[in-house]
């Protein structure tokens, strides 16, 4: 119920618009501008993880990791996976969308970062509360997957290969 609210607090109470995108490349590339800040969580992950895993203590290096470490590497794995499906999902997202709603790639993509950056600290905290960072990740990405599928089979099957 979280992820919906603040989407649409930002989305009318925020002063920015989407630039006018006629075309699908000019979109794409709108797109993949976004997606360049939802990489600075993967980034700062795979910082951390290296200097944790060359600060760790351990004498052996292909040995038992410790759990900080292990933490990390988990966090880093996990969210290029996500990244990776986030990302096709928000290319052919943007290609549906109408314009007066791309202020929505934008905006996914701050919710993909921060809920990503929450889900590492609560897994940090315990394995018990990642689940609300989890879920900020994990259900917006549902939401545009079954969009991109209600928009390629219902609204515009005949465009579907094209």
């Amino acid at each position: 119920l979280l992820c919906p609210c603040l989407i649409y607090g930002a989305y009318v109470f925020l002063p920015f618009d989407a630039p006018l995108l006629p075309t699908v490349s000019a979109r794409l590339v709108y797109t993949l501008r976004c997606a360049t800040f939802a990489t600075f969580p993967v980034v700062l992950g795979m910082i951390v993880s290296g200097i944790s895993r060359l600060c760790s203590s351990a004498l052996e290096p292909f040995g038992e990791l410790r759990r900080e470490v292990e933490i990390h590497r988990t966090y880093v794995s996990q969210s290029i996976h996500l990244f990776i499906l986030y990302f096709f999902n928000m290319a052919v997202l943007a290609t549906y969308l109408p314009q007066e709603l791309l202020k929505l790639i934008p905006l996914l993509t701050g919710l993909f970062a921060i809920s990503r950056l929450i889900f590492w600290m609560s897994y940090a905290i315990g394995r018990s509360f990642r689940a609300f960072g989890f879920s900020m990740t994990f259900l917006p990405l549902l939401a545009m997957l079954l969009w991109n599928l209600y928009g390629m089979f219902v609204l515009e099957p005949k465009d579907l290969l094209s």
